[in-house]
């Protein structure tokens, strides 16, 4: 079996913790893939001689970004994601500190679930589709006023928002930047996508729900500077005055491994500070 093991590097903590996975994994016969850059140093296999086929499993360390990061980095290798969270508000890297040599047993012992989470693509013109795990989102960028961004579903016009920009998001990015903007919280057993308009002008311009077949293009109507287009808020480009972006649901999809014991409604609360009390 081989693992590639991805830490963020900007994090010293990561560092040790990953020397503590690398000595486990390699104790029970298990190959560890580390990037280039740090198997020099941890005396790793590099990630660039292996087969991205052959990798089993994807470990990260870190928070949601260092998921994202490597996600765009490497999207040659589709194996299931494990996300051991060194960072705050974690959503993908859902497993603490303190249960990773559990999380990693019952990996090996084959003790987990698969989520098939949504991935969705953009592409401008008839250039080559760009992925997004958590969400595609249109930003006014320079402009220092609300720009106008119209919206249409499978070629019914549904309206032009005025805003700072609109966000599409799948059911992963839900709780990322959509649901700052006010979104609606999509669980990741729902096939669905929230589109979310940022600080509309009307504020009747509510969230909206869409299913996943649905094609949906955005046109940017405005006369000024071009708008910025940002993929995870990683890859991206612009659109100028007239241009398109069509964004649809990739064939792809997002593996993530759950283990027992973790929900999905017991992360929410954790996460996101929720105070109810179950009552009798």
């Amino acid at each position: 079996m081989t693992i590639a093991l991805f830490l963020n590097r900007q994090k010293d903590e990561a560092w040790k913790i990953a020397r503590g996975i690398l000595d486990y994994l390699k104790a029970r016969g298990v190959q560890v893939a580390l990037e280039d850059e740090v198997a020099k140093e941890m005396g790793g296999l590099p990630i660039s001689k292996v087969d991205p086929k052959s990798i089993s499993f994807r470990i990260s360390l870190g928070g949601d970004g260092t998921i994202l990061r490597f996600l765009h980095r490497y999207k040659e290798i589709s194996a299931p994601l494990v996300g051991i969270n060194l960072g705050g508000l974690g959503f993908l890297a859902d497993v603490p500190i303190s249960e990773i040599f559990s999380a990693l047993d019952h990996l090996l012992k084959g003790e987990f679930t698969i989520e098939e989470r949504l991935v969705i693509e953009g592409q401008k013109a008839n250039q080559e589709f760009w992925p997004a795990f958590n969400d595609i989102v249109f930003h006014r960028a320079s402009n220092p006023s609300l720009v106008e961004i119209s919206v249409t579903v499978d070629g019914v016009f549904l309206n032009t928002f005025a805003a700072d920009g609109l966000i599409i998001a799948t059911t992963t990015g839900s709780t990322a930047y959509s649901l700052a903007a006010g979104g609606p919280i999509l669980t990741p057993s729902i096939k669905a996508l929230a589109l979310t308009p940022i600080s509309p002008h009307t504020i009747s311009n509510r969230p909206l729900v869409l299913l996943p077949q649905h094609e949906i293009v955005v046109q940017y109507m405005g006369k000024s500077s071009p708008i910025e287009v940002r993929y995870d808020g990683i890859d991206g480009h612009t659109l100028e005055s007239g241009e398109i972006c069509r964004i649809k649901v990739s064939e792809k999809v997002f593996p993530l491994v759950s283990f027992p014991h973790h929900d999905y409604f017991s992360t929410l609360r954790t996460k996101l500070g929720w105070a109810g009390k179950l009552k009798s």
